[in-house]
């Protein structure tokens, strides 16, 4: 009698709890690990993983996003049957002799940009259209325009341009500080010319130098993230989520040229200092910090006697730089900026680079396993705070390619001529390129007299395509030159 009371009381509560477990799943839902929840419980699409839906990020972007056509032109010198091959009459004539010809090549390439300003200001990537002749930029809508080169930054590899349109849609600036590794993004642009293009990935990893923009002062400190990016897609928009910009797409790594697995963008707030400084400035105004720093690893920590593996060592000061000026000795270990935690060279570089001379930071430093935090003054590249001015006659110069030198009054009058400018000194350059030899008088360019080096810069400010130089050279001989800028 005690074992049929006990299975009929087993079957009893076995019964209430299956009806009540019924009850709530009509009420509910129940979740793999059979938890009952309730409808006001459910996950939302970010909690539940792999269900995020991007529609919004992508609509919010695809029409901020736009592609980039560029043309230049590739000059190259022949001679013909005129003179044969011989160099003494190439040398006699200076390069001018009738025999000299050129060879023109048109070379066409494309890319993406991310329209930041409703009045047309797009950025993109310095090597889509760095030494190109002519830009053209098309919206997703088709309409197509011309664009102005308004500034660029090869330590960053980024650029910005302008078209003249109003009221365009343009992206909402995001904050790359925040970006979490494993967090979804989208990276959107123009890849083998196939337009208005959206890949997801996640973030991989952040602070990535892969040394590829070359120089003592580039500043690489990437987001890698594992969206698909392939050629044309260099200067699009990475972007979280919310369809705000935390990056603009710059690199893949890869020994084919195609995508092959990951992909490095240039993190927003660089984007943004960047970007303001061109606009405000016509150049980038770098602060450093004026220190030399070595990455921590295993084995600096045995030499250098030091405990933690966190942070940046401080190798050197900077010439002109002393302790006094910033408070930082030799063999402190840089741990945050501004409260955020460095760990390499490549997040230390980000960490200032969003700053100009004459800005303070919060550097906290380890020093004899003590902790301490100093306001420093930044400094520009020249150990000044103050504001670096752009030398337009000097970028001129370095453009062609030549040292110049004023001519005097009596060679003037021996030459019969009443301006310009010699060359006293030629390096690789559009000059050089063009056949021009040293010792070469520039009279005129474009049929504007030249007399100084304001002259050259007024005639090449914005000036895209050909251009034609005229002058004498020593032994009185009229030369003329074409070429593309």
């Amino acid at each position: 009698m005690n074992r049929l009371l006990n299975t009929l009381a087993i079957v009893s509560l076995g019964g209430f709890l299956t009806c009540a477990t019924t009850n709530n799943i009509a009420k509910g839902n129940v979740n793999k690990y059979n938890t009952i929840i309730t409808n006001n419980d459910i996950p939302s699409e970010h909690e539940r993983g792999g269900l995020i839906d991007f529609t919004d990020a992508a609509e919010k972007t695809i029409n901020t996003v736009v592609h980039i056509k560029t043309q230049s032109q590739q000059k190259t010198q022949y001679y013909d049957d005129f003179f044969g091959l011989n160099p003494f009459f190439r040398d006699f004539f200076w390069g001018l002799s009738p025999n000299q010809r050129q060879q023109t090549q048109e070379i066409q390439t494309a890319g993406s940009g991310v329209i930041i300003t409703e009045n047309g200001y797009i950025v993109t990537n310095n090597h889509v259209v760095d030494g190109v002749d002519a830009i053209e930029v098309i919206l997703n809508d088709k309409r197509s325009y011309k664009a102005k080169l308004i500034g660029n930054d090869p330590t960053t590899d980024l650029a910005l341009i302008k078209i003249e349109e109003e009221k365009l849609p343009f992206i909402v600036y995001g904050n790359s500080d925040n970006v979490k590794v494993g967090e979804w993004v989208l990276a959107v642009g123009n890849p083998f010319n196939l337009t208005s293009t959206v890949t997801a990935g996640i973030v991989s990893a952040k602070a990535r130098n892969i040394n590829i923009l070359g120089g003592n002062t580039s500043v690489e400190s990437f987001i890698q993230t594992d969206a698909a990016v392939n050629p044309g897609n260099s200067g699009g928009a990475l972007v979280n989520t919310s369809g705000e910009l935390i990056g603009i797409n710059a690199a893949i790594a890869s020994n084919t040229g195609s995508y092959t697995g990951y992909s490095f963008a240039i993190p927003v707030n660089i984007v943004k200092k960047v970007v303001n400084d061109l606009i405000e400035f016509g150049d980038v105004q770098r602060a450093f910090l004026g220190v030399s720093i070595l990455e921590i690893d295993a084995n600096l920590a045995q030499q250098k006697n030091i405990k933690d593996l966190k942070g940046v060592y401080v190798e050197a000061l900077n010439e002109n730089i002393t302790n006094e000026d910033i408070g930082i000795k030799r063999g402190d270990v840089i741990t945050k900026v501004n409260q955020q935690a460095v760990n390499s060279i490549a997040q230390l570089q980000e960490s200032i680079a969003i700053h100009r001379p004459g800005e303070n930071v919060s550097v906290t430093i380890k020093r004899n396993g003590e902790e301490l935090t100093i306001p420093v003054l930044l400094r520009n590249k020249y150990g000044e705070t103050s504001i670096v001015k752009r030398d337009v006659t000097k970028e001129s110069a370095q453009l062609l390619g030549a040292t110049f030198k004023v001519i005097s009054k009596e060679e003037m009058n021996k030459l019969n001529i009443r301006n310009g400018l010699k060359i006293i000194k030629l390096d690789n350059g559009k000059l050089r390129n063009a056949g021009i030899r040293e010792g070469f008088i520039i009279q005129y360019i474009d049929k504007k007299e030249v007399a100084d080096l304001n002259d050259i810069h007024n005639a090449l400010s914005n000036k895209r395509g050909g251009i034609l130089i005229e002058g004498t050279y020593p032994n009185g001989m009229r030369a003329y030159y074409a070429f593309g800028l």
